[in-house]
């Protein structure tokens, strides 16, 4: 150590308290009462002493670092924004809390079993997961190596009914569909199509139903429904299929913006006015909508809301506080998200 570096021992005199308590305070050990607490912070600030990680990790047992895992290939994950979005709202709850971020990606066939010995190698303290499809592994690897998870969407894998319940955070992905296509019925439209995400993702799953139940449906009409991937690309090949399936078909209700955008550019190639010709609605509200032309009516999802949300149920798994009568001392619970219609120029 740099011999002006300072130790924990000239932090200790310049707070005017022990070694021991501002052990405590540096490692966020509860047992400490507020007063002196910020005594330690204010020392620990005017001193600009920092904490030896390895050392705090031996004593804590904790790396301060969560594995945050998408399972997307980055081609996807960085060519969308709903994923900086919520990364950004994971990144920003986290630092907050003086924890990093690790970030992992499925790209290729194997990825799965390199995530899997990583996190069961202690290198993290808990896991984030989201963008999950139906066969996936990850979260049977989640659950092997004992970390903390939380998961982005409603749990719909194959072992998701077995142990004990997900903690997750969502959105009504029904209602909010639900509510795009009320709206385009109120508009009278008649011949609504829709074009739904990987269903073999909850969110789309939720996303048609949602379309569905406005519609009074249980099954969809096979010549109104072409599935995508929530590319733009995906959305403009969906939208040719539709075209050529119905042709006299009014409005169309993508999954996502990225489709909506797509199918936008479909319309335009095939002379179909918008929303005077075929009303087009998105989901999701992210910049994209926005920048449409015409700007999209969509149904609005706090994306980044969402992501600091997934992190505040794995803190508070972390980072449990001592009880008090003030205490909430329930278990943490799945959270849902409410989902809304901005209206724009596209219906």
């Amino acid at each position: 150590m740099s011999e002006h570096q300072p130790t924990l021992e000239a932090v200790a005199a310049h707070a005017g308290v022990s070694r021991a308590t501002v052990s405590r305070v540096v490692n966020g050990t509860p047992g400490v009462r507020e007063e002196l607490r910020e005594r330690v912070r204010r020392s620990v600030a005017a001193l600009g002493y920092v904490p030896n990680s390895a050392a705090r990790s031996l004593v804590t047992r904790r790396t301060g670092a969560v594995g945050v895992v998408i399972a997307e290939p980055e081609s996807r994950v960085f060519a969308d924004p709903f994923f900086a979005q919520q990364l950004r709202g994971i990144g920003r709850e986290l630092a907050a809390h003086d924890m990093q971020l690790l970030l992992m990606l499925v790209e290729r066939p194997g990825d799965d079993d390199r995530i899997g010995r990583y996190l069961a190698g202690g290198h993290v303290d808990g896991v984030l997961m989201f963008s999950l499809h139906t066969d996936d592994t990850l979260p049977d690897l989640a659950r092997s190596s004992g970390l903390p998870t939380v998961y982005g969407g409603r749990p719909g894998w194959q072992a998701a009914g077995t142990g004990p319940a997900p903690l997750y955070v969502d959105t009504d992905n029904r209602d909010g569909a639900r509510q795009a296509v009320e709206h385009l019925l109120a508009r009278g439209r008649r011949r609504i199509a829709v074009i739904t995400g990987p269903l073999d993702q909850t969110a789309a799953q939720d996303r048609l139903a949602g379309c569905l139940d406005a519609l009074g449906r249980t099954e969809a009409d096979p010549a109104l429904l072409a599935h995508g991937d929530f590319t733009a690309r995906g959305g403009e090949a969906a939208m040719s299929r539709l075209l050529e399936s119905a042709p006299d078909l009014d409005a169309v209700a993508a999954a996502n913006d990225l489709m909506a955008t797509g199918a936008l550019r479909t319309l335009r190639r095939h002379g179909r006015r918008v929303p005077e010709d075929v009303a087009v609605t998105g989901y999701d509200d992210l910049e994209p909508a926005a920048w449409a032309e015409p700007a999209l009516t969509t149904v609005r999802q706090d994306v980044q809301l969402m992501g600091r949300l997934m992190a505040q149920l794995l803190l508070r798994q972390l980072t449990p506080t001592p009880a008090s009568p003030d205490t909430d001392t329930r278990p943490p619970a799945p959270i849902v998200t409410p989902a809304g219609l901005v209206v724009r120029a596209s219906s």
